[in-house]
Order: structure tokens, then C-alpha cells, then sequence
């Protein structure tokens, strides 16, 4: 089967990662106009066990949201066979070109679920899943998974799986379900795992600035990198790790960026939230991610505030 990327051969991507609750559309237009990421994930589409209902229609919204010429993959996220194939037909119907799987979300009702990482505790039935979802997926199929259940090994038992069913590329979070975000990510067994497979490998997990994002490249020999939280903080950490940016600023210039970033936040979160309540939670959301001891104390007024005026005021007055 030929492999298909949905990135240009010639790179090293560096991707945005899907995060529940924050990777919306919106959001991922906020990134893409900041500092343009070579692939974007939505949140994941959650494929219950035995619906009959398939997608939501905001799945199938977020599913066709491509901004411009930036790559899109849609993630899926359940547990039973049928129902993954009918949601991976729908999103391509509405539009998606590139589908993951989500082999590594470590939170209990997902677990309970069998769902995300879970479906590492029962690797008997990954491959007839897999398949499945091959057989129906025309564009780039990949998987992102965890280091293992609870063995930090497990990934490199399921290279030969992923390698005969035509998987495109596999990215990794070398933490254990079990750890969840606990202790620190692995980058080990990613380099590991890049020299065991012919696949290419995104590494994920704890890159938090521009030294993080190169070293790793540097000592894994990833095919690329996926950013979570580190581009949550810091929107221009792609720029930054590709050398377009100073890795490091002044603190007037993080005023400036992070005053700018959450103005763009609000811009975008009215065109696709309803209400002031909403559009100041999904916002918070967002805040409640960032990491910066320079602007703890804006970051926190900014948490408590009570309505979208006062929340936008302690925005403006970051110095």
C-alpha cells in the first residue's frame, strides 16, 4: 500500500495536537494565523459504543474546517468496530481527508469505555479494528497512542500491527495510561521506536520550548513533532522552533503576545459560541492551560473573573 502523509515528505512537521475541549476550529484558526502549524487535529469525535446516531453535527462541522492549505486530521475516539467504520465514512463524507484514532486519552470515561488508551488493556482487538478502519479510510490513516497501558514497552509490540495493516504514521506519547500526566514523558522509548519501524514517528508529550521541541528532534530522530500544551502557553512555539522567532523574549514582548493572543481568542470564540457565559468559559478553558510565572497574577484574575467585560479588562491589562 502506498504511504500517504499529509504533510510534504520534505519536512519535519510540527504539528498541533488534539486537546479536548480547546482544539476547536476557532482555536485552531487562532494558531494557524499565529504561526501556522504544518498539521492541525480537531478535538476528538467520540464514537459511542453501538450508536446508531453517528457523528454530531458539530463533528461534521469541525470535520470539514480546513483553513486554507493547512492540513486537517480528524480524530475518532471509541471502542466498537462498527460504529468507528460508519463515523470514519461519515467525516469523510462531510469533508475530512486525513483520520486518527485516539489509542491514548488516559481519563476514566473513556476507560470505562474500553476508549482512547484503554484499548491498549485488550490488544487482542486492535488489529480486526484497524483493519477495518483501513479498509474504509482513503486518505492518511494514523494512530495516536500511548507508551503502553501500564508497560512503558507495549508501543513496540504493536509496530508489526501497524506496519502490516498500512497505518501512514504513528504518534507517540511515551507516558503510560495508567501515569496520565504524571512524571515525564519518555523521550526514549520515541527514539526507540523510530529505530524499530520503517513508519514515520511524531513524537508528543512535554515540549514546552523551542530547546525542548529541537533536542528531541535531535536525539529521537522523529519524522516530527506534536505540540499540546506548550503551544496552548506559547502560540508561536512553531515559529519559534523552526528558528522564524527568538526562542526566548523580553517580558514587554510576552505582554504584547499574550494581550494579542487572547484578543484573537475572543474574536474568534464569538463566531462560534453563543452567549457571553460561554464564550467566557471556553476562553478560560483555554487560560486555565497557560503557563507563565511573569503573568501568574493577570492569568488568575483572569480565571476568576465574572463576566467577558472584566475577564477582557484584566486581558488588557497584562504588563
Amino acid at each position: 500500500m502506498t504511504q500517504i502523509l499529509p504533510w510534504p515528505a520534505e519536512i519535519k512537521p510540527l504539528m498541533l495536537a488534539p486537546m479536548q475541549g480547546l482544539t476547536n476550529r476557532a482555536f485552531r484558526a487562532v494558531i494557524i494565523g499565529t504561526s501556522r502549524p504544518d498539521v492541525v487535529f480537531t478535538e476528538f469525535m467520540r464514537v459511542r459504543l453501538g450508536s446508531k446516531k453517528g457523528l454530531s453535527k458539530v463533528d461534521k462541522v469541525e470535520a470539514a474546517s480546513h483553513n486554507g492549505d493547512v492540513p486537517l486530521v480528524a480524530q475518532l475516539i471509541g471502542r466498537d468496530p462498527d460504529a468507528l467504520v460508519a463515523a470514519a465514512k461519515e467525516a469523510q463524507q462531510a469533508g475530512a481527508r486525513h483520520l486518527n484514532i485516539n489509542m491514548g486519552c488516559p481519563y476514566g470515561r473513556m476507560n470505562s469505555n474500553s476508549a482512547g488508551g484503554a484499548l491498549l488493556k485488550d490488544p487482542q482487538s486492535i488489529p480486526v479494528t484497524l483493519e477495518r478502519l483501513r479498509r474504509e479510510i482513503k486518505g492518511s490513516f494514523s494512530v495516536k497512542l500511548r507508551a503502553g497501558y501500564d508497560d512503558p514497552r507495549q508501543a513496540l509490540d504493536l509496530l508489526p500491527i501497524f506496519e502490516d495493516i498500512g497505518i501512514d504514521f504513528i504518534i507517540i506519547h511515551p507516558r503510560t495510561v495508567i501515569q496520565k500526566f504524571t512524571g515525564l514523558a519518555d523521550h526514549r522509548i520515541t527514539a526507540e521506536l523510530v529505530s524499530a519501524t520503517r513508519l514515520p514517528v511524531i513524537a508528543n508529550g512535554d515540549i514546552m520550548t523551542a530547546a525542548d521541541g529541537r533536542q528531541i528532534l535531535v536525539e529521537t530522530k522523529a519524522a516530527g513533532l506534536m505540540l499540546g500544551r506548550g503551544a496552548i502557553t506559547d502560540p508561536l512555539l512553531f515559529e519559534r522552533i523552526r528558528g522564524n522567532c527568538p526562542a526566548e523574549m523580553s517580558r514587554p514582548d510576552r505582554a504584547l503576545e499574550l494581550k494579542s493572543y487572547i484578543r484573537e481568542l475572543l474574536e474568534r470564540y464569538q463566531e462560534i459560541f453563543q452567549g457571553e457565559d460561554q464564550i467566557l468559559r471556553k476562553t478560560k478553558e483555554v487560560i486555565s492551560f497557560i503557563e507563565d510565572p511573569w503573568f501568574e497574577k493577570y492569568l488568575k484574575k483572569m480565571r476568576r473573573a465574572a463576566d467577558l467585560t472584566k475577564f477582557a479588562a484584566h486581558a488588557e491589562s497584562i504588563a
